[in-house]
Formats: structure tokens, C-alpha cells, sequence
């Protein structure tokens, strides 16, 4: 799911309040980690993790595989932490912004 910059920016907003649920280490992500982080999901549609600087991949790529993995939205990464997404499938508490359509300029 590709977010628009509205979208992103609201739950950005959201997430400057969370804590890190999470901390990835040396082991990186490991298939627990990933069991983990998909039962939160079952309580909580936005989480933020924290990469400890013990682990030695990029920060950017082990955000990206722990979304993957976890078949959630990787929102931001900003220094060592990651924020995903991941919306109930029924009744979402998080209510994204709508898309706006482009209007043609004549």
C-alpha cells in the first residue's frame, strides 16, 4: 500500500507519541521477532520499533524486511526507529485521510 503524503503525515503524527514496542538486536529479524510483531497487530494498528545499535544491517533494510515479513506498511524510518502500519481488517481505529483527486488545469 503506497501512502499519499497526507496519509503519511497523519500517522507520523500519531506515532510521535508511541514508544517503541520493540527492540531488534544483534540477532536482526529473526522468525520470533516477526511472530512477535504480527500478534501485537492483533491490538495495534501502528507500532513503532527500535533498532538497537548492536545490530549490524542497515537500519533501512531491516525496517523493510520486518514489514515485509510482517505484511504491514513501513511508514518512516528516523534514525534508528520504524514506524509500521498495519490496518485491521475489521473495523480500523485508524481512519486515513482520503486520496485527493488531481484536478485538470485547463
Amino acid at each position: 500500500m503506497e501512502f499519499t503524503s497526507k496519509q503519511r503525515a497523519y500517522l507520523k503524527s500519531l506515532a510521535s507519541d508511541l514508544d517503541p514496542i520493540f527492540q531488534i538486536g544483534k540477532g536482526s529479524v529473526t522468525p520470533e521477532v516477526v511472530e512477535a510483531v504480527s500478534e501485537v497487530y492483533n491490538t495495534h494498528e501502528l507500532i513503532k520499533v527500535n533498532i538497537l545499535k548492536n545490530c549490524t544491517e542497515d537500519v533501512n533494510e531491516v525496517a523493510r524486511t520486518l514489514a515485509d515479513r510482517t505484511r504491514s506498511n513501513l511508514v518512516q524510518v528516523i534514525g534508528r526507529k520504524a514506524v509500521l502500519y498495519k490496518p485491521f481488517k475489521e473495523n480500523p481505529e485508524i481512519i486515513l485521510p482520503k486520496a485527493s483527486k488531481k484536478k485538470d488545469v485547463e
